[in-house]
């Protein structure tokens, strides 16, 4: 049986990546307060995520989850959140109309502060400071008083997560996602490219479909699906006394939520069975998700879905794969059959982007277009050929019209990236490339659609 669960029963265990503070008295105080202040998300929100995430491991569903590598203190604007927003809605509207179903929409956003990093310490110039963890941890400035972790520095992430997470519930439920307003979703960045152009062909479409449905009756009036949409939030569970500051007792079915996030997942660096990581996130009810590299063996991974979900909760699970483009077809399979030996009803996603990043000249790291696509489309070749579903996938992108990854329709080259290079870690699909890989996808998914019926 298992040890019992509380919400700090991970403290007894290994913390890997975990940020050394000077000042263990201020952490415990700052910690306190997280305590004392209003959940971020309900309980409620985070149960109807499962049940969308079930209808995906189902293959009802298809999962959208994208946004920032990092969120920073100092690029938090209402314009950065609502480019990234519509960017969403836009590759949501092109996959619904590629897959004939639902997609479940799923923001890297409202909390995605902390960063693991590959050595505690980092070096320039001759010079040795702390690796940088994100905002919430420490500043990206290479100075030893900005690398010291401050654990004021929750109390911020926090505050800027509810302020984004007002935003977000005000675009998705007060008339922004309205499909009438498909038109208006375009950025600046990408009228005029040919995504721009396929994108506007489809809301053509669409206004035509809408037309003729508001002749029947079906407004946004009379019909709430039309004017409004859900938008969930996540982050990787990195920071665990954060985490453990906001988790709360469900008052309706005395379960215990993180309410910092509606879906918390666990890093390709903290997934061991016996670290913090998934014993916290084990007794927390909220969906969760946790990335799998080339490591992975098909044991393992069934032992880790055990040890997360025993009682088979749907929607429960998420599983992140992140293989690399020339090893995704040697690896995922095995771990694809070994999960449905076992009839488990899980969400596969495919998160294209982590194995497939380079260095460039200039000392850049990018990624180029071409690996994310091929990773997408091994994914999705692998589950045709093993009969299940391929569920989703799982973008850094942004809204911004930045250069960070190189390749697309737009040809961004190593020589461009320095133009727009703007990302606080990794690299990020800009707002062209995120909606044309939309599109691949689409038509992907509309073959695969056409050969079911077909069947």
């Amino acid at each position: 049986m298992s040890n019992p669960w509380t919400p700090q029963s991970w403290r007894t265990k290994t913390v890997r990546q975990v940020p050394h503070y000077p000042d263990a008295h201020a952490l415990a105080d700052a910690e306190q307060r997280l305590a004392t202040l209003p959940p971020l998300v309900f309980a409620g929100e985070a149960r109807r995520l499962s049940l969308a995430l079930s209808r995906v491991a189902d293959g009802k569903a298809f999962l959208l989850q994208g946004g920032d590598c990092a969120e920073s203190f100092a690029e938090f604007r209402a314009n950065t959140i609502r480019d990234t927003f519509r960017v969403m809605l836009q590759m949501a509207v092109v996959l619904t109309y590629g897959a004939a179903m639902p997609v479940v929409k799923l923001g890297r956003m409202a909390g995605q502060f902390a960063k693991p990093r590959s050595a505690d310490m980092e070096t320039i110039d001759g010079v040795e400071l702390p690796s940088y963890r994100g905002d919430i941890v420490n500043g990206i400035e290479f100075t030893a008083e900005a690398r010291i972790p401050d654990p004021e520095r929750m109390i911020r992430a926090y505050n800027q997560s509810a302020a984004t997470l007002n935003l977000l519930r005000a675009f998705a439920q007060g008339g922004y996602a309205d499909l009438h307003k498909v038109h208006q979703w375009t950025l600046g960045c990408v009228a005029g490219s040919l995504q721009g152009d396929l994108y506007r062909d489809l809301a053509d479409r669409l206004s035509e479909t809408l037309a003729f449905m508001e002749a029947c009756g079906l407004t946004s009036d009379t019909t709430p699906q039309i004017r409004e949409t859900e938008f969930f939030t996540s982050h990787e569970a990195l920071l665990l006394g954060y985490e453990e500051a906001l988790t709360r007792v469900d008052s309706t079915s005395g379960d215990w939520y993180d309410c910092s996030a509606h879906m918390l997942w666990i890093g390709e660096r903290t997934r061991q069975m016996d670290g913090a990581h998934v014993e916290f996130l084990r007794g927390v009810r909220n969906p969760i998700g946790f990335k799998v590299g080339p490591s992975m063996t098909p044991d393992d991974l069934l032992r880790l879905i055990e040890r997360l979900d025993p009682d088979r909760q749907p929607g429960r699970l998420t599983i992140i794969t992140r293989m690399g483009a020339e090893t995704i077809e040697a690896k995922l399979p095995a771990l694809v059959r070994a999960v449905a030996a076992e009839d488990r009803k899980v969400v596969w996603s495919c998160d294209p982007m982590h194995a497939n990043t380079v260095k460039a000249a200039g000392g850049y790291k990018t990624r180029p277009f071409e690996a994310i696509l091929a990773e997408v489309r091994a994914f999705f070749a692998v589950h045709e050929a093993e009969g299940t579903h391929a569920g989703g996938v799982h973008f850094e992108m942004t809204g911004q019209d930045v250069t960070e990854c190189i390749g697309g329709s737009m040809a961004v080259i190593e020589a461009d990236l320095g133009d727009r290079y703007h990302t606080h870690c990794d690299p990020r699909l800009n707002a062209s490339q995120a909606l044309e890989l939309a599109f691949l996808i689409a038509d992907h998914l509309k073959t695969g659609r056409r050969l079911r019926v077909g069947a």
